[in-house]
This record gives C-alpha cells, sequence and structure tokens, in this order.
C-alpha cells in the first residue's frame, strides 16, 4: 500500500514538475516580460534555463550580449542628454553638442534593445518546443475498483 501511494505522489508531483518547465511570455510595453513557475526571469537566469536546448542558449547568449551593449549605449547617452540639461537647470553654460551625441547614444540603441526582445522571444519559442508538453488542466481522477479478493486504484487524465 505505501508503495501504491508513493507512486500516485510521484506521478502526480512529475506531471506537473513537467507542465511548470515551459517558459510563459507577455507582451508589455517595450517588450516582454518571462516567467516560469509564476516568478520573473532575468537573461541570465533564461540563460541557465536554456543551457540543455543548444539553438535557444545560443540564441540567448547572443541576445545577452546586445543587451549589454545596448545597456552602455542607452545609459551613456542619457548621461550626456542629462548632464547639459542639468547644467543648463542650474544657470551655468551647457555644452548642447553633448546633448547631440547623447541623442545620437539613445537613438542606436533601439535597434539594439529590439535586437535583444526578437532574439529572446525565439529562445523562448525554441526552448519551448522541446518542453515536454502536459495538459495544463490536470485534474487527475482516481478510480477504486474491488475484483474479488484484489483492490485496485487507478489514475487517468
Amino acid at each position: 500500500m505505501k508503495k501504491l501511494i508513493f507512486t500516485i505522489v510521484l506521478s502526480v508531483f512529475a506531471l506537473s514538475f513537467a507542465n511548470a518547465q515551459k517558459i510563459e511570455t507577455k507582451k508589455v510595453f517595450g517588450g516582454y516580460i518571462f516567467s516560469q513557475n509564476d516568478s520573473n526571469l532575468t537573461l541570465s537566469q533564461m540563460q541557465e534555463v536554456m543551457k540543455d536546448n543548444k539553438q535557444a542558449f545560443e540564441l540567448m547568449k547572443s541576445a545577452k550580449s546586445n543587451q549589454t551593449w545596448g545597456m552602455i549605449l542607452g545609459v551613456a547617452g542619457g548621461g550626456l542628454v542629462g548632464f547639459p540639461v542639468g547644467t543648463a537647470i542650474g544657470g551655468g553654460e551647457p555644452k548642447w553638442a553633448l546633448v547631440g551625441v547623447g541623442a545620437a547614444f539613445i537613438v542606436a540603441s533601439i535597434p539594439i534593445v529590439k535586437a535583444v526582445n526578437r532574439k529572446t522571444k525565439e529562445a523562448v519559442d525554441l526552448y519551448n518546443v522541446d518542453v515536454p508538453s502536459v495538459s495544463s488542466n490536470l485534474n487527475p481522477s482516481f478510480n477504486f475498483s474491488v475484483k474479488g479478493a484484489s483492490m485496485g486504484i487507478s489514475m487517468s487524465f
């Protein structure tokens, strides 16, 4: 009897665990939010999750590299725009050429960020294809049967 209960519990746990491995995608302004098991994932965490899928892993590696460059350009551009604006607000003599350079950096970061979103979404789609799919409505039914001197429990979905 202990073996039977252990088998049932293990089966239900394994099926729910297999279903929870897919990465969920939610479209938001400016990109996507990725989550697994109801917790949001960073690109580093997604790269770790996808290490067994070669194609998805390579796409995530590329997306992470692009994210780094996009952040560098975006932060540098924001600083170059913000410094002269702050100087002007403070009453100093701003160098407006820095605003132009900063704006160029910000504009250059936009296609890089779009590439990060596209590659990450492709990697998630590739990863989810290889994850074993189990019905999202796991409602197992347990049937108890008695035949002569034997008793049994069966589980079906």
